[in-house]
C-alpha cells in the first residue's frame, strides 16, 4: 500500500502566514479597542413627559407629524426598552419617526424591595392606563395606538381586553399568550421549577439569576460562539462597537417585582390563564373576545424563549376580524436588530398603522 506523504514545507508555510495574520489582527485590534468606541445605546432625543413611581414616560417627536394616533410602546419588565433604539440605522424608534409616528415609550425603570408587592393589575390597570389616559388627554383623541412587546405584549393584550375603547389599533411583538407547550426550554422551567420560591428568597426576582438563566438557554451559541466571533472579529471597528452595545444591553437588566412575577408564572406560564380567558384583574375577566381592534401579530420562527406556539394563537382567539400574523425567519432579539429585518419589521408596522389611521 502506497504511503501518503505529508508536505510538512507547505504546513510550515500555512503556519507561519497564520502567525503573520494574526499577528496583524492583534496590532489592529490593540488600535480599536484602544480608540474611542462609540458603544452608546439610545441616542434618539426624546422628552421625559409623564413620571409615577419607577417609571417614566419617553415621548419622541417626529419632523412632521403624518399620524392621527400617537403609539405607545409597552416593553417588558426584563432587560429594558433602548433595545428598540440600539444605534443609528438599527433603530425601531427611529424608523418610526422618520415614518411620521409620534412614539412614546414606558421605561420601567429599577424595582427596589418596596416594589416586590406590585401587581400585574398595577401594571395593567394602574401604570398602562394612567399613561393611555394622559396620552389621551394630552393630544385630545379618544383612542391611541398600542405596541407590546414580549411580557410588555402580554400586558397589552390584557389591557386592550379590558380597555378596548382606548386602544385604535393593536401590535404584539414576540408576545406570549398560550404557555401550553413544551417547545421553549424556558417554558419547561417556568413549569417544573419552583422559581416563585427562588424569587421570594430575594424579594423580587434578580436580574443576574434571569439573565444566567437565559444563557443556559443556548449556552454554546450565547456563553462560547459569540465570544469566538469577536475574537474573529475584534480587528472591526464597527463589529466591536455593535458587540459591545449588545453586551451593555443584555446585562443592563432590572429585577423584577416579586408578586408580578409571581402571579406571570403561575396564572400564565403554570396555569395559561390567558388564552383560556380564566385570567382575572381586580376581580375582572380578561376576556380576548372584547379585543375587537385591529390586531398584528409579529413572532420569531427561531425564537427560544417565544417559541412560535407561544405567540401564534392569540389571533385566533380574538373578537376582531382585521388581524394578522407574521412569522419572521429570526428570534427573539433578531426582529428588532438584524440589518435583515429592518425593513420587514418597523415599516411594515408603521404602514399598517397608517392603514388604520382614520
Amino acid at each position: 500500500m502506497k504511503k501518503t506523504k505529508i508536505d510538512v514545507d507547505l504546513i510550515l508555510k500555512k503556519v507561519a502566514e497564520n502567525t503573520e495574520l494574526t499577528k496583524v489582527r492583534v496590532q489592529k485590534a490593540s488600535e480599536v479597542l484602544t480608540d474611542n468606541l462609540d458603544v452608546d445605546l439610545a441616542k434618539t432625543p426624546y422628552e421625559t413627559v409623564y413620571k409615577e413611581d419607577r417609571v417614566k414616560l419617553k415621548y419622541y417627536r417626529p419632523e412632521t407629524i403624518k399620524y392621527n394616533y400617537p403609539l405607545l410602546v409597552v416593553y417588558a419588565l426584563i432587560n429594558r426598552e433602548t433595545m428598540l433604539d440600539l444605534q443609528p440605522g438599527r433603530s425601531v424608534v427611529q424608523t418610526f419617526l422618520e415614518k411620521g409616528l409620534e412614539v412614546y415609550m414606558v421605561d420601567w425603570g429599577y424595582p427596589t424591595r418596596k416594589d416586590r408587592f406590585i401587581t400585574i393589575n398595577d401594571h395593567v390597570n394602574g401604570y398602562i392606563d394612567n399613561i393611555v389616559d394622559f396620552i389621551r388627554n394630552k393630544h385630545n383623541v379618544p383612542k391611541i395606538n398600542l405596541m407590546g412587546i414580549c411580557m410588555g405584549g402580554a400586558f397589552s393584550v390584557m389591557y386592550s381586553a379590558l380597555h378596548p375603547e382606548k386602544i385604535n389599533a393593536l401590535v404584539t411583538t414576540v408576545t406570549p399568550t398560550n404557555f401550553d407547550t413544551d417547545k421553549g426550554l424556558l417554558h419547561i422551567w417556568m413549569k417544573q421549577l419552583d422559581m416563585v420560591k427562588i424569587a421570594e428568597c430575594y424579594g423580587n426576582m434578580p436580574a443576574d439569576f434571569m439573565n444566567f438563566g437565559f444563557l443556559l438557554l443556548n449556552p454554546a451559541r450565547l456563553m462560547l460562539d459569540k465570544y469566538v466571533s469577536f475574537f474573529e472579529n475584534m480587528d472591526k471597528k464597527a463589529f466591536v462597537e455593535n458587540f459591545v452595545r449588545m453586551e451593555k444591553w443584555i446585562f443592563d437588566s432590572p429585577d423584577i417585582p416579586f408578586e408580578t412575577f409571581r402571579q406571570f408564572v403561575t396564572d400564565c406560564y403554570q396555569k395559561n390563564l390567558l388564552i383560556k380567558n380564566e385570567l382575572k384583574l381586580d376581580g375582572k375577566s380578561v376576556i380576548l373576545k372584547n379585543i375587537t381592534m385591529p390586531l398584528i401579530n409579529f413572532f420569531g420562527k427561531f425564537d427560544h424563549l417565544v417559541p412560535p406556539e407561544a405567540a401564534n394563537q392569540l389571533t385566533k382567539h380574538v373578537g376582531s376580524s382585521d388581524t394578522e400574523d407574521v412569522c419572521l425567519a429570526t428570534g427573539h432579539i433578531g426582529i428588532y436588530v438584524s440589518s435583515k429585518f429592518q425593513k420587514a419589521f418597523a415599516p411594515r408596522i408603521a404602514s399598517w398603522l397608517k392603514e388604520r389611521d382614520g
